[in-house]
């Protein structure tokens, strides 16, 4: 399966987990812009690059596209973009006639732009960091119907320019549902993160739908599912997977960032991955899912949780865990019982990244892949193991190791964040995983919410 892949940023999620997921099956050979040419923190793709680029691909399967990088130049700049809708049509409509050229199968996504609960504009225009707050308890009370209540002291120009960019990038998305209708793509999918109950996000979305449009609440990992969906389409591959939980009784209770219970995430996840939802006697694949009880736990934010307090014995069929107790970051307690009991052979992966979307995309994805490899003609022996062992390496050193334990110790620096990881956490993956790889870190964006494991050649 030749298959272009158009990030929406240069993130390792990004970037190089869908190039790690896409080597566990050698059938997959996977095309990505030059990285430097994507957006970032701080930056916008260079769009004229990366259209010239996906133009002069050989022959394709399928290609999967973050519309807002042809857009705007990335999911961050979609937020800060200042060109007007005229300028980025003019762009999107060489992109349209790029992929009407190319004949191969679309999946496409784009995001609804979201809204934060934070005067922190990190990732939005300038003025969040004063009005950020104000603005997303404007849009909530909006969401509720108080079409009458006062803008408060947000400044007119400031507001107008807010509204005028959602409106915009409504605008944007509502043009992709034609080319839907015309045909243009297999799959469209309109991403929702960071997700009040009420809110323009909550509301622009519902109208995407009404319109005909596919609604999916999460964004970094959508990408990561529609590749694990036109892997089984390309393969003519039906997998079910069953969700269990680990504590099934709170599985209608909504994450951190999300605006749908868990369990309702799960069943999208599994779908929008091309797969089905099964009972764990019909299963392929089980899905194990260690949730929490009362409320998602961040141990980055200082938000706690009950831990996994049950018993844990290691699956004797195909399983993979979405570790969703905590956000942005493993469960300790699970992770003991996890290396303790041992992996065994039916192991199809582990995730703990961000979101409990993120966590569940991102793994679902790993999980059908290497399901296809195994499974599509085995006697062409597809399935790349020592690749696969390299991926869950990457997990448990970024997602457990860094995002549950290092993160939180005080240290900034990134010699002894290297240093401690190496020490005391590394030899225990290494040894959960029965694989020794030379390992290097870095800060891509220059903050410590996202490290790069990086396996260096030996």
């Amino acid at each position: 399966m030749k298959t272009g892949f158009i990030p929406i940023d240069d993130r390792p999620v990004c970037y190089t987990l869908p190039q790690r997921i896409a080597a566990v099956n050698k059938n997959i050979e996977l095309f990505l812009p030059e990285r430097e040419w994507l957006g970032n923190l701080t930056k916008s793709a260079d769009i004229e690059k990366i259209l010239e680029w996906l133009a002069g691909l050989p022959e394709l399967d399928s290609i999967i596209i973050s519309l807002d990088t042809a857009a705007y130049g990335g999911l961050i700049p979609s937020r800060r973009c200042e060109d007007s809708f005229e300028e980025i049509y003019a762009r999107l409509e060489k992109l349209k006639q790029i992929l009407k050229e190319k004949n191969a199968e679309i999946y496409a996504f784009s995001s609804i732009m979201r809204i934060s609960d934070n005067n922190i504009n990190e990732e939005e225009k300038g003025y969040w960091a004063q009005w950020g707050k104000k603005i997303f308890e404007y849009s909530y009370k909006e969401g509720r119907g108080k079409r009458e209540q006062e803008r408060g002291d947000i400044p007119q120009e400031i507001l107008e320019d807010y509204l005028g960019t959602r409106k915009r990038n409504f605008e944007i998305n509502k043009i992709y549902l034609e080319w839907q209708k015309e045909g243009l793509f297999n799959t469209l999918v309109y991403s929702k993160d960071d997700c009040a109950p009420f809110g323009f996000n909550v509301r622009e979305a519902r109208e995407l739908e009404a319109l005909g449009g596919a609604v999916k609440t999460g964004a970094d990992e959508i990408p990561l599912a529609l590749l694990a969906r036109a892997c089984t389409h390309f393969e003519g591959m039906s997998i079910k997977i069953a969700p269990i939980f680990l504590e099934p009784d709170q599985k209608h209770l909504i994450s951190n960032y999300e605006d749908i219970s868990i369990e309702q995430s799960v069943k999208g996840q599994i779908e929008l991955a091309g797969c089905e939802v099964c009972e764990p006697v019909e299963a392929d694949l089980l899905l194990y899912v260690n949730n929490f009880t009362g409320r998602q736990g961040e141990i980055v934010m200082g938000v706690s949780t009950a831990p996994f307090a049950g018993g844990w014995q290691t699956p004797d069929k195909p399983y993979m865990i979405a570790d969703v107790r905590f956000a942005n970051g493993a469960d300790n307690a699970f992770i003991e019982k996890l290396f303790t009991a041992g992996l065994g052979d039916k192991f199809y992966g582990y995730a703990a990244w961000n979101t409990s979307a993120n966590t569940l995309g991102s793994l679902i994805c790993a999980a059908a892949v290497k399901f296809c490899a195994l499974n599509f003609e085995p006697d062409l022996k597809l399935y790349d193991n020592k690749s696969f062992k390299r991926l869950q390496l990457v997990r448990f050193l970024d997602d457990w190791a860094y995002q549950a334990n290092v993160r939180q110790n005080g240290k900034s620096g990134l010699s002894d964040i290297s240093n401690l990881l190496a020490s005391d956490y590394e030899p225990r993956v290494f040894k959960a995983l029965d694989i020794y790889e030379k390992i290097s870190y870095n800060f891509p964006w220059n903050r410590l919410f996202e490290i790069e494991v990086k396996i260096e050649p030996v």
